[in-house]
């Protein structure tokens, strides 16, 4: 049976929200190199821009050059990306530890990440999900949303061990302490997930400025509305935006959408 090709689309959209002078989010990607990135930066002054930033240039610099090297030197018997994904963090870890190392100003910027990684060497029937913080990466397959990633935050971990309800969670004024970000240690572990895909799949790759304001059913709705049109994606992360902001736009906004079609 002939596998069939498949076709990436992506859009992305940032805002910075109603109430924040600036935007420490940032994303980046490459659809020719499989590569798809949404950070949330955190720390005085600019260092969350600074950290946001730094990491989506280190992983798509590095994510690039491995996939240009990879396809130059052919299908190989196991994909590399878990390998090309682990080189990836690090380097935008240790691009922004040390950084912060240099300048006392930017001590302890850090930033979050959510990211995809596409097979587009050797086998296109799977992708790798990247995480590291409370940004997160939804899939949405036959109109039903399924939240690919677990947040590295501190209520979240307090749900997990049964001593918080998810409602509690929600309202806890510690839901903005995050337990994992890039940056602030030497090294870091970030969840790589492996996923499965299918032709149909629309992933959301999102900061918690949006999830802050809206609840999973409103995402699933809006995201099931998503036309096949060439300006779909851009016209459903802009409804995401202003949705969130008119629910309150307490933080920066940011929405990546990844549609998977086939040929």
């Amino acid at each position: 049976m002939a596998t069939a090709v498949l076709r990436y689309t992506a859009a992305a959209v940032t805002d910075r929200g109603r109430k924040r002078s600036s935007n420490e989010d940032a994303f980046g990607y490459s659809v020719e190199h499989g590569i798809y990135v949404v950070c949330d930066g955190m720390g005085g002054a600019a260092a969350g821009e600074i950290a946001s930033s730094l990491a989506v240039d280190e992983v798509l610099r590095l994510v690039t050059e491995s996939v240009n090297q990879q396809v130059a030197s052919g299908p190989s018997a196991a994909s590399a990306l878990p390998v090309i994904a682990e080189e990836a963090i690090q380097a935008a870890n240790h691009a922004i530890h040390s950084r912060a190392q240099r300048n006392p100003r930017l001590c302890g910027m850090g930033t979050t990440l959510v990211g995809i990684l596409a097979d587009i060497c050797d086998d296109p029937s799977r992708l790798w999900i990247i995480n590291i913080g409370d940004s997160r990466c939804y899939r949405l397959r036959r109109r039903q949303l399924e939240l690919c990633t677990q947040d590295h935050s501190l209520v979240e971990e307090q749900v997990r061990l049964g001593r918080m309800t998810r409602a509690e969670a929600i309202r806890s004024p510690l839901r903005n302490v995050i337990t994992r970000a890039l940056g602030t240690q030497s090294r870091i572990t970030a969840d790589l997930i492996e996923a499965p895909v299918e032709p149909g799949d629309l992933y959301l790759l999102c900061s918690d400025g949006l999830t802050r304001e809206l609840t999973d059913h409103k995402i699933e709705s809006i995201l099931s509305s998503t036309g096949s049109g060439p300006e779909a994606l851009d016209e459903t992360c802009a409804i995401l935006i202003q949705q969130a902001n008119k629910a309150g736009g307490h933080d920066n906004i940011t929405c990546l959408l990844l549609r998977i079609d086939s040929w």
